[in-house]
């Protein structure tokens, strides 16, 4: 028997120390709710995750640029909506004024209101959704995916040739309202194809957004599976290494005591 070197109780301090490590990674998985508290848990699994999570996050930027988008078309389908009954509203006042009965006070009369239709729809033409012009004609580029990729919002011009003779048009003569309403007609073609192409663009942004929406779900649970705490699992070792920490403290305390028995022999 030895007392200057305990071998038993520097191995029960060693296999103490171990558990007692475990037991506070198992603390901090617990704590976290993330099975990869440190680099050396998983060094891959933990890239992996970074990028899954940088992904994600630039998913939901081009979730929020898309829904910007459509809310950007359908604002413009909002006024062409107004623009439509207006046209309406002009084609009838070209009808009227054609009318043989009519004097041309009363086609005077009609022209004002006319006139100011037209107005109406040039002032339209001017609007601006968040200081980006509505009806410049020009196509703005959406973002699509997390790698930058756009696509090519189709823009509309209501300062077009279409709609700008319409709204000049003069019907307080019969002559010119017979012209007015060759021009107003068109305009009405053309405001239709218009609104097709903004009906266009809010299907495709709403498919695009869908995707999104499935894509980063699936990224989510991807990443979930490499970093989040299994709490049932880990519950479980949590348990383990607790009692191994209590069973190695008091295996400690046993081995310290058993050089106390060497005094008996000097006794």
């Amino acid at each position: 028997m030895v007392i200057n070197t305990n071998i038993t109780a520097q191995s029960s301090t060693r296999m103490l120390a171990e558990s007692s490590a475990m037991l506070a990674k198992s603390l901090g998985r617990l704590s976290s709710g993330s099975k990869i508290t440190s680099p050396e848990d998983d060094a891959a699994g933990l890239a992996v995750s970074m990028r899954f999570d940088a992904q994600i996050n630039r998913l939901t930027a081009t979730k929020a640029n898309v829904t910007n988008a459509i809310s950007f078309n359908q604002t413009q389908d909002g006024f062409m909506s107004k623009v439509s009954k207006s046209l309406d509203r002009m084609s009838e006042l070209s009808i009227l004024s054609q009318d043989v009965t009519k004097s041309d006070s009363d086609r005077a009369l009609y022209q004002k209101e006319f006139s100011s239709l037209g107005e109406y729809i040039d002032d339209l033409g001017t609007k601006d959704f968040n200081g980006v012009s509505l009806f410049s004609g020009n196509d703005l580029a959406v973002t699509i995916d997390s790698d930058g990729n756009t696509f090519d919002m189709t823009g509309v011009d209501l300062a077009a040739s279409e709609y700008s003779t319409a709204t000049a048009g003069d019907v307080s003569t019969t002559t010119g309202a017979a012209t007015a309403l060759t021009d107003v007609k068109a305009a009405i073609d053309q405001l239709a194809e218009d609104r097709a192409t903004v009906g266009a663009n809010i299907s495709r942004l709403n498919t695009t957004g869908e995707q999104l929406g499935v894509l980063r779900e699936n990224l989510s649970a991807a990443s979930s599976r490499i970093k989040d705490t299994d709490v049932a699992e880990e519950s479980t070792q949590f348990a383990r290494y607790s009692i191994l920490v209590q069973a190695g403290t008091a295996m400690l305390a046993q081995a310290n005591a058993t050089t106390q028995s060497a005094l008996r022999l000097l006794q």
